[in-house]
């Protein structure tokens, strides 16, 4: 990741949304790895001209091989309300994924039992619960087709490990470019083809429901299904 600034979204002065792009780093880790939180800091320092530290609070992640929406805290009173509307549930996260066989149905819920390996780094999906499993629940909608690839559209209901890439890979679906669950063959860039596209969330000082829609990757499956949906509407 370069320090060049992230696509903003949108930015008021409590809360600030940017379209994360493939392997961005959302917040710093073991990797020590230039992140966007610290991009986003050096950004609004210049911005503002401001002498002292930034505070920027990270609300929420997206793994790295991901892209779309993330909402960022300019404020501690910001913090803690997006924090809080998190934990009871009162945040919308829409998400594309792109994948290589057709779902069973056109909609459907998902409900596993998810374990979180920790040396592996990955989540198994179960269908019935078992020791130090968590419930995830998802809902996914068929919303486009190409010669060799199909567009699901997936709302989040719980907001587990690895959710969306280990329940999908559960229903024989995985998701393009991404080895760890069963696609057979990476990404050029290797990401992948799973998108944050809209986040929708109450303001935390003005109290009215706001919506951000972020475009995915510009490369040519994208921009294919892309046009599909539009076309669609």
């Amino acid at each position: 990741m370069t320090d060049s600034v992230p696509h903003i979204l949108y930015e008021d002065n409590h809360i600030i949304l940017v379209n994360k792009q493939v392997s961005d780093l959302v917040q710093g880790d073991k990797t020590g790895d230039l992140s966007l939180d610290k991009i986003l800091k050096n950004f609004l320092k210049k911005k503002y001209n401001k002498p002292g530290n930034v505070f920027l609070g990270v609300t929420h992640r997206l793994d790295r091989p991901v892209s779309g929406v993330v909402l960022f805290a300019k404020t501690s009173k910001a913090l803690a309300r997006i924090n809080k509307a998190f934990h009871d549930k009162k945040v919308s996260k829409i998400y594309w994924a792109i994948v290589k066989q057709k779902p069973p149905r056109k909609q459907d819920r998902l409900i596993h039992y998810l374990y979180r390996n920790q040396k592996k780094n990955k989540s198994f999906a179960y269908k019935e619960p078992r020791d130090n499993t968590k419930e995830a629940i998802l809902d996914y909608t068929l919303l486009a087709g190409s010669e060799n690839y199909y567009l699901l559209e997936v709302e989040l209901h719980t907001g587990r490990h690895h959710q969306i890439r280990a329940q999908l890979a559960a229903i024989g679906c995985p998701i393009k470019g991404d080895l760890k669950y069963g696609f057979p063959r990476s990404n050029a860039d290797g990401g992948i083809s799973l998108h944050a596209r809209k986040l929708s969330i109450t303001h935390p000082t003005r109290k009215e429901e706001i919506a951000f829609t972020a475009d995915p990757p510009a490369d040519k499956l994208w921009n294919h299904f892309l046009k599909e949906v539009k076309r669609k509407l």
